[in-house]
Parts: C-alpha cells; sequence; structure tokens
C-alpha cells in the first residue's frame, strides 16, 4: 500500500472525494422507497446530516427548524451564544467586518467570558420549542459544561477538538479521562475529531455513541495550512468504518461513524456515506440557509484562537431556507441544494435501499470525475464548473 517517498521513508496514498466515483450495481431501486434514516443511541433520525457547532450556522432558531426538518444541529457552548445575551448583534458585526479585519475581530469577540447561566437559557429555548437539543463544548469544559447541559435537558453531548485521543498528555492542565467522562455522563456522548484506524477503535471503548471523523477538510478551516495535518476524507471514513465493523464483530456494539467536513455538494455527501459513514456533518452548506445566523458567513470553530487561529471566516452567501437546502426544490445546479433528494436518487440509481446497504458499493479510483466532459460548465463557471 505505502509507496517510497524518499531512502528509508514509505508513506501510504490516501483519497479525498474528488479522486473517487461511485459505480451502479445490477440493479436500481426507486428513489422514493429508499432509506435515508440512521440510529444514533438508540434514537432513528429522517435526516442522517448533522449542522456543525459554527456559530455561523448553528443557533437556538435554526436547532429548533433542524429537528423540526428531521435532523440535528449541533450548538457551540464555547461561542457567541453562550457568551453575549444578544448574540444577534455580534454576528452582525462580524459579517459586516473586511476580510483583513475578521480574524482579529472574532479574537476579541471570543475573549468574552462564557456566562454558564446562558448555557441553561440556550438549552431550555430548544427544548421549549421541542428541539432536539445537541451540544458541543471542548474537553477542558466538559465536565462543568455538561453538568449544567443535562440539568438544561439537553439529549445528546459532543465533546470536540481538533484531534482527539484517549491518551492526552500534559503537566500544564488536568486531561479530560473519556472514559469516565462517558461513563458518568448520563446522556449519549459524542467525541471528536480523529482519522485513524487505532485512535477511532480505541476511543469506541470510552462508550461514545458516536465519532466524528475528519481533521482539516472543512471549509472555513486552515488546520492542514497551519500545523500540516490531516488525512483525506475518504480514507479517513473508510478507516473508521474498517474500525467500526471490528469492533461491533468482537463486542456486539454498534458505534455511529459521522463523517465531518469537506463535504459541499450532494455528490460528496453520498460517497461519505459510500465510504462507511452513518452520518455526515457539514457546516457550509447550511450556512448558506436563510435561518442561519452568520447571514452568509462562517468560521472555523478555532478562527478565534487567540495565538495560533486555525480557521478564517468565508462568505458563501445566502441561496435559500433550509428546508430547500435538504429537501429542495432545488434552485441552483451546483449540487448543494436538495441534498436529501440527491443522496436518495444516487441510493436508487447504486441499487441500495438503506444507508447500510449503500456500504457495500463498488468504489473507483477517478481523478478526472470531475473535469471529464465539462470543458463547457468550467468555461462559463456554471454548474461543476463553479
Amino acid at each position: 500500500m505505502a509507496e517510497w517517498i524518499g531512502i528509508g521513508r514509505r508513506a501510504r496514498r490516501c483519497y479525498g472525494f474528488d479522486e473517487i466515483a461511485l459505480v451502479p450495481g445490477a440493479q436500481t431501486v426507486n428513489p422514493n422507497e429508499t432509506d435515508t434514516s440512521f440510529e444514533l443511541a438508540g434514537r432513528k433520525f429522517k435526516v442522517p446530516i448533522l449542522a456543525a457547532a459554527m456559530d455561523g450556522v448553528v443557533d437556538v432558531n435554526f436547532a429548533v427548524e433542524m429537528s423540526n426538518l428531521g435532523g440535528i444541529a449541533v450548538l457551540n457552548l464555547d461561542g457567541v451564544q453562550t457568551r453575549y445575551e444578544n448574540p444577534t448583534s455580534v454576528l452582525q458585526e462580524i459579517s459586516q467586518a473586511s476580510p483583513q479585519k475578521a480574524t482579529e475581530l472574532i479574537q476579541s469577540i471570543y475573549t468574552t467570558p462564557i456566562k454558564e447561566k446562558l448555557i441553561s437559557k440556550r438549552i431550555s429555548e430548544i427544548k421549549k420549542r421541542k428541539g432536539t437539543a445537541v451540544v458541543s463544548c471542548i474537553p477542558a469544559n466538559a465536565d462543568k459544561f455538561s453538568k449544567l447541559a443535562i440539568a438544561a435537558g439537553a439529549d445528546i453531548f459532543v465533546v470536540q477538538s481538533t484531534v482527539t485521543t484517549t491518551k492526552h498528555i500534559s503537566k500544564e492542565y488536568k486531561t479530560l479521562d473519556l472514559y469516565k467522562f462517558c461513563k458518568a455522563t448520563k446522556i449519549p456522548v459524542i467525541l471528536g475529531n480523529c482519522v485513524t484506524y487505532e485512535t477511532t477503535l480505541e476511543l469506541m471503548d470510552t462508550g461514545a455513541c458516536g465519532l466524528l471523523i475528519g481533521i482539516g477538510p472543512g471549509a472555513a478551516c486552515t488546520t492542514r495550512g497551519v500545523l500540516g495535518i490531516g488525512v483525506p476524507q475518504v480514507t479517513a471514513t473508510v478507516d473508521a468504518a474498517g474500525a467500526r465493523d471490528f469492533y461491533l464483530k468482537r463486542t456486539g456494539k454498534y458505534i455511529t461513524v459521522i463523517t465531518d467536513g469537506g463535504m459541499n455538494r450532494g455528490g460528496d455527501i453520498c460517497r461519505a456515506f459510500a465510504c462507511g459513514a452513518d452520518a455526515v456533518m457539514i457546516g457550509s452548506s447550511f450556512a448558506r440557509a436563510k435561518e442561519a445566523p452568520g447571514k452568509g458567513y462562517h468560521w472555523g470553530m478555532a478562527t478565534s484562537h487567540v495565538n495560533l487561529p486555525r480557521g478564517t471566516r468565508i462568505n458563501v452567501g445566502t441561496t435559500g431556507s433550509l428546508k430547500e437546502i435538504l429537501f429542495g426544490p432545488a434552485k441552483v445546479d451546483d449540487g448543494s441544494q436538495n441534498l436529501i433528494g440527491a443522496l436518495k436518487t444516487s441510493m436508487g440509481s447504486l441499487g441500495a435501499p438503506s444507508l447500510k446497504e449503500m456500504h457495500d458499493v463498488e468504489i473507483i479510483i477517478a481523478p478526472s470525475i470531475q473535469t471529464e466532459g465539462k470543458i463547457f460548465q468550467v468555461g462559463q463557471r456554471v454548474g461543476m464548473g463553479k
């Protein structure tokens, strides 16, 4: 599998979404009869696409609307929603900043301390409107915030950092024991992020109900440029799915694999499921929704880091409602709307009635898949040429 890259050093070739294609099989299925639902911690959700815990994507209103449509939106407990009583004016200030000043402004805004009462308030606001309350924070805040979240009625708790392992070494501060945390937390826990088979397998042993797979592929993330780390999402997802299947055989427990980031169009999402994902998490596609609090802007979760930002603010525009982005009708030609319709049509063409059967479709390496025959689209910057 590995190739020589120099004397005494070999490296494995890894693949991203633009380098593969899915091959139709011997049967096809009516797209209207395919099942796109997935299970997480014993609960079934109609929409297998999670909205990422980004301040420009998810607020209380967005989380409620996503719940009404059958999906999950994750609220960031380390963000502006828990730092400011009125986050709307803060988000507007970020959206109006020049590209040159955006990161500096975001850094300044996130120096305001988190108010614990706002954690309870935001979760209560979601629950009062009958939404599914899924919340996220960094490991350093997990012990304290999880207790507040549970008391307020949260349904699922996410612990998320750039790279998550079960063996974090530090003499400077006390590290979070993920085994103890998952066991003590009275609601399901999702952990992220990771990209290797070995780490995925070890994180599954903690008792988490799901894992986020992906380091640096997000549209607003600059981790790969700043730190030089990451694994392309096709390889990361296939490896994580392999760990999940081995863990299932060993223990009888099925842990949900959630591919996080790197997907901008319906085709990317379809490829993620073919690679073994049980669900996917996206940010930029949902940042385009009229309901998104960033008003067409969003920024990486580490953009606010005071010393080494690993994200940037990007403008994706506002193209339609959340319902149109998920279920259509699509009003754009680039595959960024009617994501569920695209997934169901792909499943039908591949002959996969369910997402788990989607895991078994044939995948080929096809680096020309995005450009073959698309000369006019590329030249005119329409469709797949955008």
